[in-house]
């Protein structure tokens, strides 16, 4: 048979079988770990992508064979250890994906190896500490508090007991608490509901995200603006945990089931009253869209939330198509680099947010940059002693490519992300490769602007 045979399809992915009675032996896993890594040693087409791929390839050409029997089945783990799940060699790059009979799943075989290190209790308290955004953003929203508690953050002695205590690169960009909560300060629009044929939902359910509703607030509040100038009537959803991301790049499933079991039979209201679904975080979004359908593949609910969770740009692009979403952009952008985050990349929905500035662009001036790559952040990955330093090593290109020039031979006016933690990311990176740092802004929050909404 041709390694190349049944390949021509799209990539399909199969369930995630992590309570099926092998799925935490570790010998098992080490043998598909084996035989995954000697077929990415014969490709090496993934070698850019990230810091796992090097990290193996380097294993095999130090040992003793140069080929993978001679690299110690111990080492495997520091492998492990560099993926972030992000999703792109399966999607992006990898040509042994099912249906090819090879049925080469590395970004899943990572998810059971840290299920698997997990369990045997190797992950730091530190690390578990670190991805319990629902915890660490309970100060937000209170007063003088949230005040205290960044003021504190920003010193340099807060961050080197962060850096000892919690692993946090002491020079790592962290976010600020906000002063209000997204979700306190969101109130229920009373717009009609369009219903002529259209493809997309007339009415919107908000799923805050923690970093949302904790962190940046205005980024809700510019997208519930867009939607009342569309006359798009919303609901912020009644009550959410975290949709469970972080956990899951932990490999603790168990916290992921509990995040799911609290989340989908609230979603799955709002799904079957007919509400589009939209969350501002990619990852976030991804969660619903693909890793719980593939952690829970027989659950109706969560099949349900799937089919009603759209990104905003997908869905506001899609109200275009309908005919229904309003173009009357008064305010120019200038030059726009924009970042397209691997999460939104692997959602399969093409490049919705460039669409949208593309259409700001035909009624204002708008010169758009596009750049699709890794910034390297890749949720707590790139916070972490560790690997901040490996995260701004991947993301140089990224940073380059956001400061290239205009026509006007000047830099751009704005930089701009829809994974906000990758904008802040970026920013960071460019200031400290000496590249000019312009005006950072979500994709949410430069729409808003384009169409002249305080």
């Amino acid at each position: 048979m041709s390694t190349r045979e049944g390949n021509l399809e799209a990539p399909t992915r199969h369930a995630v079988d992590w309570k099926g009675e092998t799925f935490y032996d570790e010998g098992e896993c080490l043998h598909e770990l084996e035989r995954i890594f000697d077929i990415c040693h014969g490709c090496r087409r993934c070698v850019g992508l990230c810091h796992a791929f090097p990290t193996l390839f380097d294993l095999v050409d130090e040992g003793k064979t140069g080929e993978l029997d001679g690299v110690d089945k111990r080492d495997f783990w520091k492998v492990v250890d560099q993926c972030y799940l992000c999703d792109l060699c399966y999607m992006t790059k990898c040509p042994y994906v099912p249906p090819h009979p090879w049925n080469l799943d590395f970004p899943h075989a990572m998810l059971r190896a840290k299920a698997i290190r997990f369990r045997k209790g190797e992950v730091k308290a530190a690390e578990k500490f670190l991805a319990s955004t629902d915890v660490h953003g309970q100060f937000a929203g209170i007063p003088v508090v949230v005040q205290l508690v960044n003021a504190v953050n920003r010193t340099g002695f807060a961050r080197g007991l962060m850096e000892t205590q919690l692993g946090v690169d002491r020079k790592a960009w962290m976010p600020e608490l906000a002063s209000q909560r997204f979700r306190w300060g969101a109130a229920k629009s009373a717009a009609s509901v369009v219903t002529n044929g259209q493809r997309t939902p007339g009415k919107v359910a908000i799923f805050s995200t923690c970093y949302v509703n904790y962190n940046e607030p205005g980024i809700g509040f510019d997208l519930l603006k867009v939607l009342a100038h569309n006359d798009i009537p919303y609901v912020v959803v009644e009550k959410e945990q975290c949709c469970g991301m972080p956990k899951f790049e932990l490999g603790d499933l168990e916290s992921v089931e509990r995040s799911k079991d609290a989340n989908i039979p609230v979603l799955a209201k709002y799904a079957k009253e007919g509400y589009a679904i939209l969350s501002a975080v990619p990852s976030c979004t991804l969660m619903f869209k693909q890793e719980l359908p593939l952690l829970f593949p027989g659950e109706a609910d969560v099949l349900a939330v799937q089919d009603a969770m759209w990104d905003p740009f997908e869905y506001l692009v899609a109200r275009h198509k309908d005919g229904l979403l309003k173009t009357d952009f008064n305010t120019a952008l200038g030059k726009v680099s924009y970042h397209v985050p691997c999460h939104g990349r692997v959602q399969k929905i093409g490049r919705k947010t460039e669409e949208m500035f593309r259409l700001i662009g035909e009624r204002v001036s708008v010169e758009l940059n596009t750049v699709e790559r890794c910034s390297g952040h890749a949720g707590t990955y790139g916070v972490k002693k560790p690997y901040h330093s490996i995260a701004m090593k991947i993301g140089k290109p990224v940073f380059k490519a956001m400061a290239k020039p205009g026509a006007d031979g000047q830099g751009p006016d704005w930089i701009s992300s829809d994974c906000p933690l990758g904008g802040h990311h970026i920013a960071q990176g460019m200031g400290n490769n000496d590249l000019p740092v312009p005006r950072l802004a979500h994709p949410l929050s430069l729409l808003r602007t384009a169409y002249g909404l305080a």
